[in-house]
C-alpha cells in the first residue's frame, strides 16, 4: 500500500521521518518549519505525519490469531475474484482444452456435408449461415439440412458425453 504517491510526497516521507526519530511528536512550530524547508504546505506535513503514525497492518491476519475483534485485516473484507487460484485456472483451462479437443475429434467422424453445415450454422461467430442458404448451397429444402443438423448434433452430443 502506498504512503507517498507524489515527488512532494516522497521527499516529505523521507524527511520527516528522520525529523520525527530526532525530534518525536512536531509541534506547530516545527510543521510549519518542515514545511517551508521542504516547500509544501503544512496540511501535507500533518496529513504525512499521520500516515506514519499509523501502526503496520498484515494483510493478512497471523494464524495464531484468536479472532479478537481489535485485530483488522484488509483480506478478511476483500473479496478475491473468482479466477485467482492458479489450480483453478490451470484446471479450467485444462476442461477447456480437452473439451475441444474431444469437439475436433467428433467433428472429425462426421461426413463432409454434416460437418459443413455444422461448422456454419454453430461455430462461425460473425456470419452464420441460415437453413435457406445452406439448402441453396446443397440443393436440398431447408427441413432436409434442419434433419442434417439435427442427426448430427445428437451424434455429437454421444461423442462429447
Amino acid at each position: 500500500v502506498k504512503i507517498a504517491t507524489t515527488k512532494a510526497q516522497r521527499k516529505l516521507f523521507f524527511n520527516l521521518r528522520s525529523a520525527k526519530q530526532r525530534l518525536g511528536w512536531l509541534n506547530q512550530d516545527e510543521i510549519e518549519a518542515v514545511a517551508d524547508d521542504l516547500g509544501v504546505t503544512a496540511a501535507n506535513v500533518i496529513d504525512m505525519e499521520r500516515r506514519l503514525a499509523q501502526p503496520d497492518t498484515s494483510f493478512d491476519l497471523p494464524v495464531d490469531n484468536d479472532d479478537d475483534e481489535s485485530s483488522y485485516s484488509p483480506a478478511a473484507y476483500l473479496k478475491a475474484p473468482d479466477n485467482s487460484d492458479p489450480s483453478k485456472q490451470l484446471e479450467n483451462e485444462d476442461y477447456a482444452d480437452f473439451q475441444q479437443q474431444k469437439l475436433v475429434n467428433a467433428l472429425a467422424t462426421l461426413d463432409e456435408r454434416s460437418r459443413d453445415i455444422i461448422s456454419k450454422r454453430w461455430l462461425h461467430d460473425d456470419d452464420k449461415a441460415t437453413l435457406h442458404t445452406l439448402a441453396d448451397q446443397y440443393q436440398v429444402s431447408a427441413e432436409r439440412i434442419r434433419q442434417i443438423e439435427n442427426n448430427a448434433m445428437k451424434k455429437l452430443r454421444q461423442l462429447m458425453d
